[in-house]
């Protein structure tokens, strides 16, 4: 009896797991992923057209197409203004509409790219640079040019660099790039940012890179970066054209101040406020003074005075170079500034570094009788101290070794800032690292063809971390010690105006800005190496 219940739950078993099977419905296992773009059918009128008169252009394509970021991605040359319009937008469809806006000039060649925003609607596949030609004359443009756009100073440049010609005829003049649509347009268009302006007639031209923030085709200094072509170009040409683009310092201005706390104001400005001069022109006490002092993050000059004047406003007079104006401000009784004193220097520094203090008010005298610097043997050490007055830091110099501890205190009245107070008593504990910590980088730098020049250890974002200047008896070896175990790059600078620091161009006073180099990869220090490394400028 067991024997045969048994059989006959195994039978009924089977059965189930057979009708199971059965009923189970398959599961969809997909095709083959569709990896080819659209594929151009025709358009109305036809590509490479001649004589022109269409307002509306058609172009067909054998799937439905949608179009991405066509804002960005079309680029039309020469420009029309009004910007022609494209259709189908946000939806897809199998051809692509372009209703022209503008009045077309006269025998001219016109290039619509649309760069990679033509897509099929099902995967995106990309119908990379397909473009629509056509001419208003009897013939079509064939010439081109074509080059690279790097970044004047950073490593990597922007994306969509605009790449502008302007035909020099008797209308042109430098200002062309402040107010008119250029005569060609293309964008760097990969990685290496290389570009090629197509369907050119004849001519000579003055060749332009711009950041068009705005994209307006037009160049606007508060926004947009832009480089130039030294000298003109005469299409045709078989050379290739390398420009790099920056940032201009802007023409200085100067704006209304603003009061913070009684005898406190700060005007913002534009451009590069070196050697400004800020004359206070109302009436003052024969005790008068100020001290200015630039902001170290933003482009604000504070100015600091005394005595405080019970005053409805007070007018000064702002000077550099050729620029002069005339500001002034309301005054209110307000708080007093009181001293505030932080260290720059916290935690571990290196042996080639000074310990460093700021405020929040203008740092005038130091007391050393009253300031104690001991190791932790509690032995006095010997230091120097030097004001940076338009940095407002006050630098303590000492000797010192790998592996030590200090304590540093000041006692009141040690420092006294602009308006005679002083401090309380400070504190501070700080230590150098043991060397086996650190790394040393020697670097030999070679076809250097102009001195100063500047080489600087930077970070992976561009931030200096050491650098390191030398004239021609210095040599092209530059040593860098104590540093921190990291991956850094090597930036170099050929200063050619000798002011320490790297300077940008002017389109309209024709400077380019000075030459900066990148060592090609990043060079790894690790704790207790010295890496040595020859970079050959190219």
């Amino acid at each position: 009896m067991n024997f045969k219940r048994f059989t006959y739950f195994c039978l009924l078993l089977l059965s189930f797991t057979f009708f199971f099977n059965c009923a189970k419905r398959g599961m969809p296992q997909g095709g083959i992923i569709d990896t080819i773009p659209p594929v151009f059918v025709r358009a109305n009128p036809e590509n490479f057209s001649t004589n022109f008169k269409a307002k509306e252009i058609r172009i067909y394509f054998n799937e439905y197409v949608k179009l991405d970021n066509p804002q960005r991605q079309i680029i039309v040359s020469p420009p029309m203004d009004p910007k022609p319009e494209f259709y189908p937008m946000g939806s897809a469809s199998k051809d692509v509409r372009i209703k022209i806006l503008d009045t077309l000039l006269e025998n001219t060649t016109y290039s619509i790219n649309f760069g990679n925003s033509i897509t099929d609607n099902n995967e995106g596949n990309p119908l990379q640079f397909f473009k629509y030609v056509f001419s208003t004359g009897s013939y079509v443009d064939s010439l081109s040019v074509s080059g690279a756009v790097s970044d004047a100073y950073k490593r990597k440049s922007d994306e969509f660099v605009s790449i502008m010609l302007y035909e020099v005829d008797s209308t042109y003049s430098d200002s062309a790039v402040y107010k008119r649509m250029p005569t060609y347009i293309s964008y760097t268009r990969d990685t290496l940012n290389t570009f090629t302006v197509d369907n050119m007639r004849a001519g000579t031209y003055q060749m332009v890179a711009m950041v068009d923030k705005n994209q307006n085709y037009k160049f606007d200094p508060r926004t947009d970066k832009i480089g130039y072509v030294d000298s003109l170009i005469t299409i045709p040409t078989k050379e290739t054209y390398g420009l790099k683009v920056f940032k201009e310092i802007l023409d200085f201005q100067i704006q209304r101040p603003k009061q913070l706390s009684k005898k406190h104001l700060i005007f913002g400005y534009k451009g590069n406020a070196d050697s400004t001069q800020i004359n206070l022109i109302s009436d003052v006490a024969t005790d008068f003074d100020y001290r200015i002092l630039p902001d170290a993050e933003t482009d604000t000059l504070h100015y600091w005075y005394k005595p405080f004047m019970e005053v409805d406003s007070l007018v000064f007079q702002v000077k550099k170079e050729n620029y002069i104006d005339t500001v002034y401000t309301k005054i209110r009784d307000m708080k007093s500034d009181s001293l505030e004193i932080k260290a720059l220097t916290k935690g571990s520094f290196n042996p080639d570094e000074n310990f460093q203090l700021t405020a929040n008010t203008p740092l005038e005298t130091l007391d050393t009788t009253l300031v104690k610097i001991i190791d932790k043997d509690s032995i006095p050490i010997h230091f120097d101290y030097i004001f940076q007055e338009r940095e407002n830091i006050l630098s303590l110099a000492f000797d010192k070794k790998e592996d030590q501890a200090f304590k540093i205190q000041l006692l009141p009245g040690a420092i006294t800032d602009f308006y005679e107070n002083s401090n309380d008593t400070l504190d501070f504990q700080i230590k150098t690292p043991k060397l086996s910590d650190l790394g040393i980088l020697n670097l030999t730098v070679n076809n250097i063809n102009s001195y100063p020049v500047i080489v600087q250890l930077t970070n992976s974002k561009g931030d200096t971390y050491k650098e390191i200047i030398h004239n021609q008896e210095e040599g092209n070896v530059f040593n860098f010690e104590y540093i921190k175990p990291a991956s850094y790059r090597v930036r170099v600078i050929y200063d050619e105006n000798e002011n320490g620091k790297w300077d940008t161009g002017s389109f309209l006073n024709k400077t380019q800005p000075e030459r900066v180099f990148y060592y090609p990869g990043e060079i790894e220090i690790r704790a207790n190496w010295d890496v040595n490394e020859t970079f050959i400028l190219r």
